[in-house]
């Protein structure tokens, strides 16, 4: 057994900050103080301990302590992804068998309509039902419930235990180290791994979280540099975002800052290179909802020398690449480790997460000579072209090194004569013209792996996480 994190860390460090939203700021026995009243709330209102509960939200500090709140009830919550459609949201509700949905009053509207709903604003007006808090927490209880993000196939609602999380965040901050002083800035939704594990660090590691409601470059660039924050996570497309605005006013990262943690697919090598320039410390990482967030990382001193590396399996983590023991050989990522899901729910509840211990992920990539891993792409998404695997990150990667392009997607398209070929969809910062990209690419990739079409867009589908979507690619074909 393990300590209620929650009253662990008011216990060891009350009077310290936990959570800043806004201008306004909790320590953490406020929060402790706030999430036991929303636990004895809830439980007026029928929620039972241990019961399967899902929960949907703005990121906003309400919709933390109600996460709390649940966490003292031992639920297990279904975090929604309040992106989705009706549709799917209810293929979620009715998939994972939840008893309720809590919801935030403004995100009432984005349930089914024969949803059992029970408004965050209901649960704070009603007298609460005192219940005995527990102090314990069993490994193998499952905390969380996050559906996969449905980019190869019908979503799976996965499990994530308190095991799961207590090694993740261990492991993590066995690699980036700890101070009293470092603030994590949280503009990833609470509803994604990146931005819950977030939460669950601050519990464990006594830091502090400055949350964002949604992503704000000229804020987090302000922070960046000002140094009022320390730590923080994101993907792709928000870090161009505050590289574009740290280039642009000329600034750079504040001493202060120690790293920014990047995930939800491949770094663009310009990237990496760009943030050097600026002062801005980046660590590449490599994880999934079925690994509770990092799995592997690159440290910042790594960051050029093993330039698109995702590093090496933080400390009790292993990988290795399936049917084969061989440096730089591609094949599909293979996970073991604590941090891996102890299966699913729903339709899929029968379905081993693991083979002999290990965890499929379905990604392509390779180690190197001495043990750094490589994520090359999604299986998935491998474009066979003549013959020829061709992976659609490595195309993006080149298309966003272009000085005119701010953002890219590639996916394969049907060839009479080739079988599939690439093509691109850009989102374009300055004006240039398709002919002008061609000839970059032909400067930069073999000429098989050149988009055959390029299409000039508003924007590309992404999920709740920011994560590009390929599939939603073949649909605007």
């Amino acid at each position: 057994m393990y300590p209620n994190w929650i009253l662990q860390r008011a216990y060891l460090t009350p009077k310290r900050n936990a959570l800043t939203f806004e201008g306004e700021a909790w320590n953490f026995e406020q929060i402790r103080n706030i999430s036991i009243e929303r636990a004895y709330q809830l439980a007026s209102m029928g929620i039972k301990e241990n019961s399967r509960v899902a929960i949907i939200g703005r990121s906003r500090p309400e919709l933390i302590f109600m996460i709390y709140a649940c966490m003292h009830l031992k639920c297990e919550m279904v975090l929604l992804n309040r992106k989705l459609a009706k549709d799917e949201l209810g293929y979620q509700i009715k998939d994972a068998e939840v008893t309720c949905v809590i919801a935030d009053d403004e995100d009432q509207y984005l349930l089914p309509d024969e949803t059992n709903s029970l408004p965050f604003s209901t649960v704070q007006r009603c007298e609460g039902k005192h219940i005995q808090i527990d102090k314990e927490w069993s490994l193998d209880q499952t905390t969380s419930i996050m559906y996969t993000s449905g980019t190869t196939g019908f979503p799976k609602g996965v499990r994530q235990t308190v095991g799961n999380h207590q090694a993740s965040a261990l492991a993590s901050v066995l690699n980036l180290g700890l101070s009293e002083e470092d603030v994590w800035l949280c503009a990833v939704p609470l509803f994604h791994i990146s931005g819950l594990s977030i939460l669950f660090r601050s519990l464990l590691y006594g830091n502090e979280v400055k949350l964002y409601e949604k992503f704000d470059a000229d804020g987090a660039v302000e922070d960046i540099v000002t140094g009022h924050v320390t730590h923080m996570s994101l993907v792709s497309v928000m870090l161009e975002r505050i590289l574009h605005r740290l280039e642009e006013n000329g600034s750079s990262a504040s001493p202060k800052f120690k790293i920014i943690l990047a995930g939800g697919g491949p770094v663009p090598k310009d990237y990496l290179a760009r943030a050097q320039k600026v002062g801005l410390p980046i660590a590449q990482t490599y994880g999934m909802t079925e690994t509770s967030s990092q799995t592997a990382t690159l440290s910042n001193e790594d960051a050029i020398r093993k330039l698109g590396s995702a590093g090496k399996p933080l400390f009790f983590n292993q990988i290795r690449i399936g049917d084969t023991d061989k440096p730089f050989v591609e094949g599909e990522i293979l996970i073991r480790g604590p941090h891996v899901t102890p299966g699913y729910v729903g339709q899929f509840a029968s379905r081993n997460a693991t083979t002999d211990g290990w965890l499929q992920t379905g990604d392509i990539g390779y180690l190197d000579d001495e043990g750094y891993l490589y994520v090359v792409d999604r299986r998935s998404d491998l474009i066979i072209s003549g013959g020829e695997n061709i992976y659609p990150a490595e195309i993006e990667s080149v298309l966003m090194a272009h000085s005119c392009i701010r953002e890219a997607g590639v996916c394969g398209m049907d060839d009479e004569i080739w079988g599939e070929v690439p093509v691109a969809f850009v989102v374009l910062k300055s004006e240039t013209s398709k002919d002008a990209i061609r000839q970059y690419c032909l400067d930069h990739l073999a000429k098989y792996k050149v988009p055959k079409e390029i299409y000039f867009v508003e924007s590309l589908p992404r999920n709740g996480s920011n994560k590009l979507m390929r599939r939603k690619l073949k649909d605007l074909l």
